[in-house]
């Protein structure tokens, strides 16, 4: 324990984390072009050379090196990442813009983050705290913005045809082997369009560590597919029309099978998984038509501007074979469910100058049109019942107007004011309880942030940002299973939740260092919580009956201290609560939140060579040991949370890379040098032990 608060410790007060670029520009702040230096929020990026020398496995995993973000995973292949002690419907996933929640998103952690092809994105950006003003419901944590590959043909000469494209191969060591790879090609002519074609292919393999060894069945494979092509229709505006597509099949809930042995780390124990199987198939397909522009002409009414048309579509399918925690033959152990979900969405975003500021405004509008199939059988396979996971035949509407001034009253100071208003309603089919019910929601939210530079490096930012959660279709008539095997059932009497944050932060920045010091604290008024409903445990219910509060506190920043030599790291730590009833009619419990972000950090190490051609990284990942949790809450996920709390753990790694010639590229990496045996807090399966990863990126 002395080792791992050691090491926090010199991560917290490091000079800290700035990822690759030490001032990014950011666009999701604000949805206007600004860097994040001057953004009101604590906002982090991910750039394209972070995410080429680091190769994260899943999006879920390149957001482990952000503060203040604990990336749980229910399974090898779902990754769900708590921000600011927040998860699943409760952060905003946006591809390119365009909205990823739909309103089939279970409460908890989810899987559908992992949906995302990591090899396609460009590039990250994570606002925290941002609120609903600008992106609508389910803000509340954060809003995560994954950016897509272009061909970058206005980077190209004007006039000229180009064409090009990579190869890119990855195998990672560790247990049954995982190979990766990606093919990518472009063409167009600089300046006047530009067309990128990606094929990416991955099969991963089981994972082991020192501990449980070869966890058997928590490999899958995955296929996906990107096109974009990008048309500058004037010189100043640019029409995009993007697809993509991703398939992952058998993706085992490896926590709750036999495959499980259980995991014991001294007076820690989680239980062995009691069932056969539990395995989801997802697909996943998200197309958009996008005209963006902007008028260089100084008096301009409108200066920028972005119409989005989009289309997505998700299939999610999951089997359970309950035997032998159930051996009784003629009980309901076998289980079958799919939700199809296609959306169609359409969202406008202007900016005027007006008086002395800019006002950003638009709208946005998302129908999801929602089917669903379900059934439970005996042991046998004999006749099948219907349970549906959610309502069938159903419809969800969300549509919202804001508007956000910027301005700056004094040449130090900028102010940032904005407000929405949003409908929202719920049309369900047939679902266990009813059918042919009809629910609305109308709901107004504010946002008051401010800036302050005290000199030329420093600055000092903060504000408060009002979010919330519309009702969807699964909390009005969910009937899934959460936990080890609870079921958990949806309520037609429910609220939008309610949220409010403030939050006050100090940044530096400079050429050669970035430093950001934030705390924050969120209050949470009509929580849609789960009580179960007798002392068996099996179900629960949800209902508004939480009402809570987090707080924090985040550290992080970057110093180039010679032209060669980088050194980034953080350090955070939340603490949060919720006032809520364990047992339906029961009394009113003040409990800790089940998953919250220990004292975690991390510190990082980088040399590049001054020809360009090399470069070295060490890193230490390491959390402290997690305990508040009820007893209650811990037996209830005895599988994933272990006795006592999840234990703390110091991981090292060590990657490298040599750009060898213009057209080869070549990367090693050695991860969890210790073959420590641990998991994330929360997380279905340990993490892998030793493994050597290795790449080769060819270009053309």
């Amino acid at each position: 324990m002395f080792e791992k608060t050691t090491i926090l410790f010199f991560a917290g007060i490091s000079p800290l984390c700035a990822q690759g670029v030490l001032d990014p520009l950011l666009v999701t702040a604000t949805r206007s072009e600004q860097a994040e230096s001057t953004a009101p929020y604590t906002a982090d990026s991910l750039d394209s050379v972070f995410l080429r020398d680091h190769s994260p496995r899943t999006l879920p995993d390149a957001l482990q090196y952000i503060p203040g973000v604990l990336v749980q995973k229910t399974a090898h292949g779902h990754g769900s990442p708590f921000i600011r002690g927040f998860t699943g419907r409760q952060n905003l996933l946006l591809v390119d813009g365009v909205r990823v929640n739909n309103s089939t998103f279970r409460g908890g952690p989810i899987q559908y983050w992992n949906t995302v092809d990591s090899l396609a994105i460009d590039h990250i950006e994570v606002i925290k705290s941002q609120g609903s003003v600008l992106y609508g419901s389910d803000a509340v944590g954060g809003t995560v913005n994954a950016f897509t590959k272009s061909s970058g043909f206005r980077d190209e000469t004007a006039g000229r045809a180009y064409a090009g494209g990579s190869a890119f191969y990855e195998y990672r060591a560790n247990g049954g082997g995982s190979h990766i790879s990606r093919l990518e090609s472009e063409t167009g002519v600089g300046g006047k369009f530009g067309v990128l074609l990606g094929v990416s292919a991955k099969d991963y393999g089981d994972i082991e560590d020192s501990a449980v060894g070869r966890m058997h069945n928590t490999g899958y494979p995955e296929q996906n597919l990107d096109f974009r092509l990008d048309w500058a229709a004037t010189p100043e505006s640019t029409l995009t029309f993007a697809s993509n597509y991703v398939n992952q099949d058998d993706i085992s809930r490896w926590h709750r099978t036999l495959d499980n042995p259980g995991w014991t780390d001294g007076s820690h124990v989680a239980a062995p998984g009691k069932w056969t199987e539990n395995t989801y198939d997802q697909e996943r397909s998200l197309t958009y038509l996008r005209y963006a522009g902007e008028n260089p002409q100084a008096n301009a009414p409108v200066k920028r501007w972005s119409a989005t048309l989009s289309f997505q579509a998700t299939d999610d399918s999951e089997f359970q074979n309950r035997l032998p925690d159930s051996l009784a033959t003629n009980s309901r152990v076998l289980r079958g469910s799919s939700i199809d979900v296609e959306t169609t969405g359409i969202d406008l975003v202007l900016e005027s100058p007006v008086g002395p500021g800019s006002l950003v405004y638009g709208f946005d509008f998302y129908h999801d049109d929602v089917n669903s199939s379900g059934y439970t059988s005996n042991a046998l396979g004999g006749p099948r019942a219907e349970v549906l996971p959610v309502a069938d035949d159903s419809d969800y509407d969300l549509f919202g107007v804001y508007s956000q001034y910027v301005f700056k009253p004094t040449d130090r100071f900028e102010l940032t004011a904005g407000a929405r208003y949003t409908h929202a309603e719920a049309t369900l089919g047939r679902f266990a309880g009813g059918d042919d019910e009809s629910r609305d929601w109308d709901d107004v939210v504010g946002s008051l942030r401010g800036i302050y530079s005290l000199n030329d490096g420093w600055s000092v930012y903060g504000g408060i940002s009002q979010a919330f959660r519309a009702p969807n279709i699964e909390d009005l008539s969910g009937n899934s299973v959460a936990k080890a095997n609870t079921t958990l059932m949806g309520n037609l009497d429910l609220n939008p939740e309610k949220y409010i944050t403030y939050e006050l932060g100090a940044r530096q920045q400079t050429e050669t260092t970035s430093l950001n010091l934030a705390v924050f604290y969120t209050a949470a008024d009509e929580l849609i919580v789960s009580s179960y409903t007798d002392n068996t445990q099996k179900t629960s219910i949800a209902s508004n009956a939480g009402d809570g509060y987090v707080y924090g506190v985040e550290l992080e920043g970057a110093w180039q201290f010679h032209p060669q030599w980088m050194l980034t790291g953080f350090a955070a730590w939340q603490e949060g609560r919720t006032e809520s009833a364990t047992f339906v009619g029961g009394p009113v419990e003040d409990k800790p939140n089940t998953r919250q972000l220990p004292l975690s950090g991390s510190v990082a190490l980088r040399w590049d060579d001054a020809s360009g051609k090399f470069w070295v990284e060490g890193r230490i990942l390491a959390s402290n040991h997690e305990d508040r949790i009820t007893d209650v809450d811990q037996a209830a996920d005895n599988q994933r949370i272990p006795t006592g709390g999840t234990p703390g753990y110091v991981v090292a790694s060590l990657r490298a890379g040599w750009h060898a010639t213009d057209n080869l590229d070549l990367t090693c990496g050695i991860e969890n040098l210790s073959d420590e045996s641990y998991r994330v807090h929360g997380s279905g399966q340990n993490e892998a032990g030793l493994s050597g990863i290795f790449g080769v990126k060819v270009g053309w």
